[in-house]
C-alpha cells in the first residue's frame, strides 16, 4: 500500500511533465513549489520534502505547462543583485542585459556618471542597477507604456532608489521626444530588436509584451530612431550603451558612425556581440 504523496513525489512528477516545456524543468518545479508554500527554495529542499504538497500547486504548475514564464508566475526576477517586480507589462530582465551593466562599469570606471538615462526602461532593471553602482548619480527612465512605468516606479521604491530614479513618459516614435531631456553622462538602452518574423519560444512570443520585442523586418527600426538622437543627449565625454542582437553589431555600428559617433562592440562570455558602446 502506497503512502501519502509527498512534495518530493510531486516535484519528480512536475519535472517530468515540464520537460517538454522547459530546459530547466526540475528548477522550475522547485521554484514553483517554493512559491506555492511561501518559502525559499533552500527551505523547500531542506525542510519540506516529506510534507504534503499544497493543493494549489496544481494550478500554478498548469500555468507553467501553458508556457507562462516562471518569473511572471512568481512575480519577481533577480537582476544584478536587485529583486525586481515583473509581470506581463514588462520584459523579464535577463542575464544578457547584465553584460550591458558590466560594459558600463568598464566604460565609466575612471569617471562615474552624474546623470543616467535609460531608454525604454520597462521594469527599470538597467536604470536601477546603474544607480546602485553609482550612488552619487541621478537617473531618468523613459518609457512609453503606462503599466510598465508603474512597475518601474514600484521597483525604484522597493529598492530604495525612488529619490534618484525619475520614471517619465516618452515615446521615441513621436517627434520631439528628446527635446526636454537634457544631456547625460551615461545612456543605457535595451530597445526592441527582434525581427518581426523571428521564431520565438512560446514563453516569450505568447506572454512577453510584443511592443518591447519586435522592431520591424530586420529588427533595426528602433535603432534607426534612437541612435541619431544620441549625440545631442550625450554630455561631453559621455557614453551610450545599447544592447543588440547577436547578428546586429555591423548595422548598429554603421548607424552610430553615420551619426558621428565612435562605436565599439562588447561581447558576452560566449564571444557573441551583445552591446555597442557609442562615444
Amino acid at each position: 500500500m502506497g503512502g501519502a504523496v509527498t512534495i518530493a513525489d510531486a516535484l519528480r512528477e512536475a519535472a517530468t511533465r515540464l520537460a517538454p516545456t522547459s530546459d530547466t524543468a526540475r528548477l522550475d518545479a522547485e521554484l514553483l513549489m517554493a512559491h506555492a508554500l511561501g518559502v525559499t527554495r533552500t527551505d523547500l529542499l531542506l525542510k519540506h520534502m516529506r510534507s504534503e504538497p499544497p493543493v494549489h500547486f496544481t494550478s500554478i504548475l498548469d500555468r507553467r505547462l501553458n508556457h507562462e514564464p516562471v518569473a511572471y508566475i512568481l512575480g519577481t526576477q533577480p537582476f544584478y543583485g536587485l529583486d525586481l517586480e515583473v509581470g506581463p507589462a514588462v520584459l523579464i530582465p535577463r542575464g544578457d542585459s547584465e553584460t550591458l551593466i558590466e560594459a558600463a562599469c568598464d566604460a565609466r570606471e575612471s569617471c562615474p556618471p552624474a546623470r543616467i538615462l535609460d531608454l525604454g526602461t520597462g521594469s527599470g532593471a538597467l536604470l536601477l542597477a546603474a544607480l546602485t553602482l553609482w550612488p552619487g548619480a541621478q537617473g531618468i527612465g523613459l518609457e512609453r507604456s503606462g503599466p510598465a512605468r508603474d512597475v518601474a516606479a514600484r521597483n525604484a521604491a522597493q529598492n530604495g532608489l525612488a529619490a534618484r530614479a525619475q520614471i517619465i513618459a516618452g515615446d521615441w516614435t513621436q517627434g520631439g521626444w528628446a527635446d526636454q531631456l537634457g544631456r547625460f553622462d551615461l545612456i543605457l538602452a535595451n530597445p526592441p530588436y527582434v525581427e518581426d518574423a523571428a521564431a520565438l519560444a512560446p514563453s516569450v512570443r505568447d506572454h512577453e509584451p510584443a511592443e518591447a520585442l519586435f522592431a520591424g523586418p530586420d529588427g533595426l527600426d528602433d535603432y534607426r530612431r534612437l541612435i541619431p538622437e544620441v549625440p545631442r543627449l550625450l554630455a561631453p565625454g559621455g557614453t551610450a550603451l545599447f544592447e543588440i542582437g547577436a547578428t546586429q553589431a555591423g548595422p548598429v555600428c554603421a548607424l552610430a558612425e553615420a551619426a558621428g559617433l565612435a562605436a565599439t562592440v562588447h561581447r558576452d562570455l560566449a564571444g557573441r556581440p551583445r552591446s555597442v558602446e557609442m562615444t
